[in-house]
């Protein structure tokens, strides 16, 4: 099995392997295929070059897995082909993928993580053979079928609907920033995640406030082959709260994603977060899984690798 350093230009062809992954064995192991660029992108920020972060390994029969190390500072994913699951070469990942992770964050992180749907029981057991323990629930995993009727989105007057465009950058920045706390810039978030491979801004809907500015925001990801769209992520300036902004911001994509033929759709959100929960129930998701986060001390980690 040969190792790969992750250039921007793989993006689209390793989108197109994991949908021939979820497509063979399901989401379980997977998620969804726009968690790669929205996990390299919007996670790592270009504070790393990715391919000192993201690796892809090939064997004789095709690509075999893809790992992100460093997410928040202290995370990792592993994704591997369905005919390496629970075998040593995924273990093999998983153990790289820990190692980079424990290697490049701060001293102070006590614990290196990752997470798994409750699903995964292969997974969940190559993790305890690790030396991983479950210590959380994750996120609730949600999916709405688009076969069924899609409401019309309603917005207060004076906004509207529209996709993104390249000047929307600065207010995207404030808008994550103010409703995640995040640190972006309109250059840091035109380069990092507009300028990539993957992104789409007919993907990305925005709520123009009054006057302009970026009010709302949903990321509406696409996996054609496996007809599933996917939310990552969802979110509403502090300053236009409660006036139904996201809500019509995901009826207006999910309403694009059936015209594409898209039969299913899916969002996740952190266990603990209610007011998430409460607006993608009252548009018609329901939970099918969780998640659970493991984690192992990084003291435990090897040295190198």
């Amino acid at each position: 099995m040969r190792a790969r350093a992750f250039r921007h230009d793989d993006l689209p062809f390793l989108r197109s392997v994991m949908a021939g992954w979820i497509a063979e064995a399901g989401r379980c192991g997977y998620d969804h295929t726009g968690e790669l660029p929205h996990r390299v992108y919007d996670n790592l920020r270009d504070r790393r070059p990715a391919g000192e972060l993201v690796r892809w390994w090939q064997d004789a029969d095709g690509p075999a897995g893809i790992a992100i190390t460093l997410r928040f500072g202290c995370a990792f994913d592993v994704f591997a082909a369905p005919r390496l699951r629970g075998g040593p070469l995924e273990l093999s990942m998983l153990e790289w993928a820990a190692g980079a992770t424990a290697r490049a964050m701060d001293a102070a992180e006590p614990y290196v993580l990752t997470d798994v749907f409750d699903c995964d029981a292969t997974r969940i057991e190559l993790l305890g053979r690790a030396g991983f323990s479950r210590f959380r629930v994750w996120d609730h995993v949600n999916e709405r079928d688009l076969r069924d009727p899609v409401p019309e989105p309603q917005l207060p007057a004076g906004f509207r609907l529209r996709h993104a465009l390249p000047r929307d950058a600065q207010g995207l920045a404030e808008a994550r920033n103010a409703a995640f706390g995040d640190d972006w810039t309109g250059p840091s978030y035109r380069s990092a995640v507009m300028e990539r491979p993957g992104y789409d801004p007919r993907d990305e809907i925005v709520v123009e406030a009054p006057g302009g500015g970026v009010a709302a925001f949903a990321v509406g990801w696409i996996d054609g082959r496996n007809g599933i769209g996917h939310f990552e992520p969802v979110g509403t300036h502090p300053a236009f709260w409660r006036r139904g902004l996201a809500r019509a911001a995901m009826s207006h994509a999910m309403r694009r994603m059936r015209a594409l033929g898209l039969t299913a759709v899916t969002v996740n959100h952190d266990a603990g977060n209610a007011a998430a929960r409460e607006l993608y129930r009252s548009l018609g998701f329901v939970r099918r899984h969780e998640t659970y986060g493991f984690r192992r001390p990084a003291a435990a980690m090897p040295s190198s690798g």
